[in-house]
């Protein structure tokens, strides 16, 4: 698949085939995304795979600690509710989703099951727990490698006929995912990716989120008119 082909058409999936993925194609996309540039070639970013038992772990610990009411714990600074026109752009990406699985706004029980997939990693046979070096945890640099880098590894799965979504709610009960996983004091969990075959029959993997046109986004200055 040509790189302009996969940035096009990728998009977020989450709903996934009951199906394992190989190991070694997991490899294969991981040392693709390995390549993904880094300030001063520091290359802060480690990854956790996990599935099988250990992720079935996770998904009941997240669940069980969710439904008991115990607070969200990331490692990473929280950024709150998000405001203006984030906001706006939070809310049409979640009507477009409810629209295309026939969730209405008075159906608390869907709207909660759409919820808990999250924290359930999406049933995705994958789930790749994202870490940096817990030493550049204030150098902002390294959130920003360790991003481009999970660009990377979603765009590379997407190259290869897999689906990916780059899931915060999975790793929201840290100290779970931590503890299972087994990971070192010394890395910081930034976020997961729920990875595997997509399902074409589940509606919302349909959905493509919808972009800013380009005159809101870039400014060109110096240029020809």
């Amino acid at each position: 698949m040509k790189l302009d082909q996969a940035i096009r058409e990728r998009r977020s999936i989450r709903g996934f085939q009951d199906k394992p993925v190989p190991k070694e194609l997991l490899e294969e996309i991981i040392e693709l995304a390995n390549r993904a540039p880094s300030s001063m070639n520091t290359q802060p970013w480690h990854l956790h795979v996990l599935t099988g038992e250990p992720l079935e772990r996770v998904r009941q610990g997240n669940t069980e600690r969710m439904l008991a009411g115990i607070p969200p714990s990331r490692e990473i600074h929280d950024h709150g509710a998000y405001e203006g026109v984030h906001r706006e752009r939070q809310v049409e990406i979640a009507v477009q989703l409810f629209e295309a699985m026939g969730i209405e706004r008075h159906d608390k029980e869907r709207r909660q099951d759409w919820v808990m997939r999250g924290f359930r990693q999406f049933d995705a046979p994958v789930s790749i727990v994202v870490c940096f070096d817990r030493d550049l945890l204030d150098n902002t640099i390294a959130h920003f490698d360790t991003g481009a880098m999970t660009y990377g590894l979603v765009l590379s799965a997407w190259s290869r006929g897999l689906g990916a979504v780059i899931n915060g709610q999975g790793i929201m009960q840290s100290p779970v995912v931590r503890e299972v996983a087994n990971i070192p004091d010394d890395q910081v969990i930034l976020t997961c990716v729920a990875l595997g075959w997509p399902d074409d029959e589940f509606v919302a993997n349909s959905v493509v989120s919808r972009r800013r046109p380009l005159p809101n986004t870039a400014r060109f200055l110096g240029f020809d008119a």
